[in-house]
């Protein structure tokens, strides 16, 4: 197994996703809770009347956070402003106060209290508004102005008992209802604020609970491949069911089995993670595909040590570590009640006050999976470690070739990297980062993009029906990568030769046969999808049919174009027909018909047939081969007849020839080797 796949001690569990050391820590006395405000990816700690704040986007644990001072007081959430400059913080169930952090200018703004409570607010970048307030009524939408000042907009009427939002998303959902299953929602984007379809959660009952309700933590929104999900617990029913929105209908996509009373989600590189609590692992979920069946088999969430390559035997012992020891002065618990799961990939540890990211273990994953087809789709979807992915796409075409497995299973794993890269560079995504911008879309159901090319398990009557959101994401962990990390990891025509079948042909030489079937595969599947082949494959395959003496196919590649002529095919068909004079005869014919006449003409000369090489370059009017080079051919041939009709023609194809010391030389040789040869 790969050495990233490390053991937990006790259990002997791989890790197919894990927290790693240094996490962000926040040390600071006299805490008084920790938040997450997602819209500006901080990490808040409050003190009676300070306001500790860390970017998590670089998750560096040696930056010092910045500190606000605000008056004391209660705090039940906290949030900054998209700009920054404005602290929001959550008094009760009535009162918000704003702080401006240049000009210590304060705001309270409240509710009518006893006739409704406020739920909670977040900031938008909605052109409607900045500030949405979410109250048992309602939800009212304010523009607030430099200045602090707040002017209702509109108000969305819904009585609620719950809502949920995410910044990733800028979609938030009001739950109302006797059992909290009717869900209204509404998406701030930037293209304004879209009412969705009203829909109802389905919800199990049993005879001991025949009215379940449903909780703010039974509901998490999810965004994967620009797609976005509602993902609901049925605790009745021991599922998990998944809801995808558009601007006109809401379709619930299914549902996954869970096995756990408890269990919280995450979304890493978009995959679904689901962790069950109870049972401490995470059956990882690619939405992508039309299956529902899991990535991977259920692990356990392991903690890790410092990342890097030392293999030495105290690092082992760290990384090996269990979970439930104390670990680089943090006591980790897995799983522990004070874990709060945050979108789309970190964990908040209130008992430690430190924040953890989820990563996934793309090795371990590769090496559990038997189904290589698959993992490499699976891999080609991969944009977080697209690099790695890369690698080990790589590595599994050549065990493929090496483990000489059935010409047709090759062949569909090179069919996946050829249109893997087909598409990427028709969407102009195979290239390296260069801006820390994602957009992602709640899609039409006919869209071009990969995501929409697989049909959905239900909803197709509302092909016409569902219209196009556009929505702008902040960055996400991906744009943390150094801007050489490439963003997809497709693999050109040029990398498979390079990496793939040139590296194995010395290894493939007593079966050029079974290499030359799949070259011949990949020939097809490039032309299939109009890409450019790098020449280097048609000379390996000229040369692996020439190793194995089939010139007769040597000679039907060549004459149907599977082999495409070039200079660098000429060359090879004249090298590899030293065995076989059709082949080297095609390799002539090849260079005549690319006028490649300096190439032609010393193929020729160095054949013997000088005279017909230079009759040719007195047709075509070649000046560029030197006149030597057919004096020499005929010298050395010993016919001093050839000799001296290359130098007559020589002198009439050249003006001033005879004044050379070529002509001098070659003539002074004639006349000794033959007096009686007139020229």
């Amino acid at each position: 197994m790969p050495s990233s796949s490390q053991t937990s001690v006790g259990s002997g569990a791989l890790s197919h996703a894990y927290i790693q050391h240094p996490s962000l820590r926040c040390n600071v006395p006299e805490s008084r809770g920790l938040f997450y405000d997602d819209a500006n990816r901080l990490l808040i700690c409050v003190t009676s009347s300070q306001v500790f704040s860390w970017e998590t986007a670089t998750f560096n644990p040696d930056v010092s956070p910045s500190v606000d001072s605000i008056p004391e007081g209660p705090i039940l959430s906290v949030r900054f402003s998209l700009d920054k400059k404005v602290i929001a913080v959550q008094r009760s169930d009535c009162e918000i106060q704003f702080f401006h952090r240049e000009t210590k200018q304060t705001l309270t703004h409240k509710c009518r209290a006893g006739s409704e409570s406020l739920l909670g607010f977040f900031w938008s970048d909605s052109p409607l508004c900045d500030l949405a307030v979410v109250k048992t009524s309602g939800m009212d939408l304010f523009a607030c102005d430099s200045a602090m000042n707040l002017r209702l907009v509109e108000t969305k009427k819904v009585n609620v008992n719950w809502y949920i939002y995410t910044h990733e998303s800028r979609l938030v959902l009001l739950a109302s209802g006797l059992q909290c299953k009717t869900i209204t929602g509404f998406q701030l984007s930037t293209a304004g604020v879209v009412r969705l379809p009203k829909f109802e959660m389905t919800l199990a009952s049993t005879e001991s609970n025949s009215k379940p309700i449903i909780s703010a933590g039974d509901v998490h929104l999810v965004t994967v491949y620009g797609r976005i999900y509602c993902v609901q617990v049925d605790m009745e029913a021991m599922l998990l069911h998944t809801y995808r929105f558009y601007r006109d209908a809401v379709v619930q996509q299914g549902s996954l089995p869970i096995y756990s009373s408890k269990l919280s989600v995450s979304v890493v590189d978009n995959l679904l993670l689901v962790h069950q609590i109870d049972a401490k692992v995470v059956i990882i979920y690619d939405l992508f595909v039309d299956s529902r069946a899991p990535v991977s088999a259920p692990l356990p969430l392991l903690w890790r040590g410092y990342q890097g390559s030392d293999t030495s035997p105290q690092a082992a012992s760290k990384e090996n570590e269990s979970p439930e020891s104390s670990t680089s002065s943090e006591n980790i618990v897995m799983y522990e009640d004070a874990w709060t799961f945050l979108v789309p990939d970190l964990i908040l540890d209130q008992t430690n006050k430190v924040l953890w990211r989820v990563h996934l273990d793309l090795e371990a994953i590769s090496a559990s999976s038997s189904d290589r087809t698959s993992l490499l789709e699976f891999l080609q979807r991969r944009k977080l470690e697209a690099n790695k992915a890369k690698q080990l796409c790589l590595g599994i075409a050549r065990a493929l070739i090496l483990e000489r497995r059935p010409a047709t299973q090759v062949t569909q794993a090179i069919d996946v990297l050829v249109t893997a890269y087909s598409y990427s560079v028709k969407a102009g995504i195979y290239k390296e980062l260069k801006n820390g911008k994602t957009t992602a879309t709640i899609p039409t159901n006919d869209g071009a993009s990969p995501d929409n090319e697989r049909g959905r398990a239900s909803g197709s009557s509302l092909d016409e029906e569902e219209e196009e959101v556009e929505m702008n994401l902040p960055s996400g962990p991906a744009d943390e990568q150094q801007e050489s990390q490439l963003s997809s990891p497709a693999i050109s025509p040029d990398e498979l030769y390079k990496f793939v079948f040139a590296s194995v042909e010395e290894m493939m030489v007593e079966e050029s046969d079974y290499l030359v079937a799949i070259i011949t595969e990949f020939l097809r599947s490039i032309s299939a999808e109009k890409l450019k082949v790098d020449l280097n494959i048609y000379v390996m395959t000229i040369r692996l049919l020439a190793r194995s003496k089939r010139f007769a196919e040597l000679s039907l590649f060549t004459a149907n174009k599977i082999i495409e002529p070039s200079k660098e095919v000429a060359l090879q068909l004249l090298e590899s027909g030293g065995q076989d004079p059709r082949v080297r005869k095609l390799g002539l014919d090849m260079l005549r018909q690319l006028s490649l006449h300096h190439e032609y003409i010393s193929s020729l000369v160095q054949d013997g047939y000088y005279l017909e090489a230079l009759r040719y370059a007195q047709k075509r009017k070649v000046t560029s081969v030197r006149s030597s080079l057919f004096l020499e051919a005929a010298f050395a041939s010993n016919d001093m007849q050839h000799l001296a009709a290359i130098l007559r023609v020589l002198s009439e194809l050249i003006p001033g020839f005879k004044e050379t010391s070529e002509y001098y030389t070659f003539h002074g040789l004639l006349n000794e080797t033959s007096s009686s040869v007139a020229v």
